[in-house]
């Protein structure tokens, strides 16, 4: 009995014994279930936390670039008007690769986009290069295109720079590549600036200024045919341009190559011989160097001279024979300004018109400028640059030239770019009574002259006019290039205005109205700038005037 007892208690023991090692077995066993479990669910949340994180940072980086492109500064006239400026677009293409259904899609688009070439598109659906199918796409269009449900249809995201006012500055601002890079005008001349983005950029030009101007230069081409022109209007002061047209102009949203240089900008690029606008400077220098004064006469001048082989004449026959200095550059006489020019000699001759910024190229807030061509100073080119022939600059550095002659003989710099006014000395380069003489001579050349069509009543305009012909391969030819510098108010300087028309032609239907006597007439008598240039100029200063009396 006792011993039964014995080996069932130590059957018990040994029962209790191998549940307890089971039980912990089990427990074990649960434990390592758990950990197993926990370690693929944090498994699972590390790596959609990972996910989260890259998409943030992805999301964030492309935020970020966007911002970047965007960043991109507006350029602003000098009134606020908005010129240029980044938006975001969205452009349409399509990966033929992708397209399931070519005819499906086909009529999905041809719904879409009505205006499209859909035979262009079907064509470029065949090959295997992705294409745009229309760019700059409507909110509204956006939402139809992702009704479609077509994976080949791709939405590309875009920053674009518009610009507002289309043709407008187009020779001024310039644009920008599809990298966001300044490819022309001040686009590029500023780029760095501009992707900094912190700060607009404030041109110097004023958009209605800018309007009027570039009309009128319009309606000049529609009235004398001619294949282009420029417009410019400075402070003859401060160097500022208010205006800076030429004719023909682009459409700058139109990304377009333009190859034709007849879209060049003929204000900065044009290089041409402008004719008798010149004498102003053959004169201005005769009397800085106190060579000659207003009423010294030249007695007995011929009508003709030879120089080289060729004839220089009178274009008016007419002229007196004897004419003092002031009479020479109110009536243009070429033979004239020729004994001008031999006073003062080939190196004084030379030295002038390099102070004044007419031999050579010049610096400019934007890089399409022009280099007037070299050319040796012998005895003949003396004669013929006193008249302005056989010397070439542009109309910028012509605008330059006679805002130095007319603003007391002061040092001026052309620019475009809107400065914060700082007093400073400014440069004083010509005698002081060059400019009190020579304005009232400008002044005569508009009320007794060859510009009588300029004289706005109230404005005080004067100016000089110049007619040359063109050179084609090397030889001159019958085309004229017509060109007016003008500066009013002369009593107190403020403004030179230049007007150049380039190959004008004769007008049958055109009225002309007298400026300074009344009456009317039809038809231009002769293809010069008196009856070219001159007119459209008058007819800006009559528009501009006003706006410039009360605004500045």
């Amino acid at each position: 009995m006792t011993q039964n007892n014995q080996e069932n208690k130590i059957t018990i023991n040994k029962s209790t014994l191998d549940f307890k090692d089971f039980s912990k077995s089990k427990f074990k066993i649960s434990l390592n279930r758990v950990a197993f479990i926990f370690l693929i669910i944090f498994s699972i949340i590390l790596l959609y936390s990972t996910r989260v994180i890259y998409l943030s940072s992805k999301l964030f980086l492309t935020n970020n670039q966007k911002t970047n492109l965007i960043n991109r500064a507006d350029i602003t006239d000098r009134n606020g008007n908005v010129i240029s400026q980044s938006v975001f677009a969205t452009n349409v293409g399509i990966d033929p690769k992708l397209v399931k259904d070519k005819k499906k899609l086909l009529i999905k688009l041809q719904y879409t986009f009505p205006e499209s070439d859909i035979s262009e598109i079907k064509r470029k659906i065949l090959g295997k290069k992705f294409f745009y199918v229309k760019k700059k796409v409507t909110p509204d269009q956006i939402q139809k295109i992702r009704l479609l449900g077509e994976k080949s249809i791709i939405l590309e995201p875009k920053i674009i720079r518009i610009y507002p006012d289309k043709n407008l500055f187009s020779h001024v601002v310039g644009q920008i590549d599809d990298d966001n890079n300044g490819i022309s005008g001040i686009e590029k001349s500023f780029d760095k600036k501009l992707k900094n983005g912190k700060q607009k950029l404030i041109l110097t030009l004023d958009k209605h200024l800018q309007y009027i101007i570039r009309d009128e230069l319009i309606n000049a081409q529609n009235i004398f045919k001619n294949i282009g022109g420029t417009g410019i209007l400075m402070d003859i002061n401060n160097g500022e341009i208010l205006s800076l047209v030429s004719i023909p102009d682009y459409n700058l949203n139109h990304r377009e190559d333009i190859s034709d240089k007849n879209f060049i900008n003929r204000a900065t690029t044009g290089v041409y011989e402008l004719g008798s606008v010149f004498k102003s400077f053959t004169i201005a220098a005769a009397l800085n160097y106190k060579l000659v004064s207003p009423m010294d006469e030249f007695l007995n001048l011929k009508k003709k001279m030879r120089c080289g082989g060729r004839i220089i004449s009178e274009y008016d026959e007419d002229l007196p024979n004897d004419l003092n200095v002031e009479d020479i550059l109110v009536y243009s006489s070429n033979i004239g300004s020729v004994k001008i020019g031999e006073i003062i000699g080939k190196e004084k001759m030379k030295e002038f018109l390099g102070s004044i910024g007419i031999l050579d190229k010049m610096k400019f807030d934007i890089e399409e400028v022009g280099t007037p061509l070299p050319f040796k100073w012998r005895d003949c080119k003396l004669k013929t640059v006193s008249y302005g022939h056989g010397i070439t600059t542009t109309p910028i550095q012509l605008a330059k030239g006679y805002a130095i002659l007319a603003n007391g003989g002061y040092q001026v710099n052309p620019t475009l770019i809107k400065k914060k006014f700082v007093k400073s000395k400014r440069q004083k380069i010509l005698n002081d009574d060059v400019s009190i003489n020579l304005n009232h001579m400008l002044r005569k050349v508009v009320t007794n002259g060859t510009a009588g069509l300029s004289d706005v009543e109230g404005y005080e305009v004067g100016g000089k006019t110049g007619t040359a012909q063109i050179v084609e391969n090397g030889l001159y030819t019958k085309k004229k290039i017509n060109t007016f510098a003008s500066v009013f108010p002369i009593s107190n300087p403020r403004y030179v205005l230049v007007v150049l028309l380039e190959d004008t032609k004769l007008s049958k239907d055109y009225v002309y109205q007298y400026r300074n006597k009344t009456g009317s007439f039809q038809g231009t008598p002769f293809n010069t700038a008196g009856w070219t240039s001159v007119e459209i100029a008058g007819k800006i200063i009559d528009k501009i005037g006003p706006i410039l009396a009360t605004k500045y």
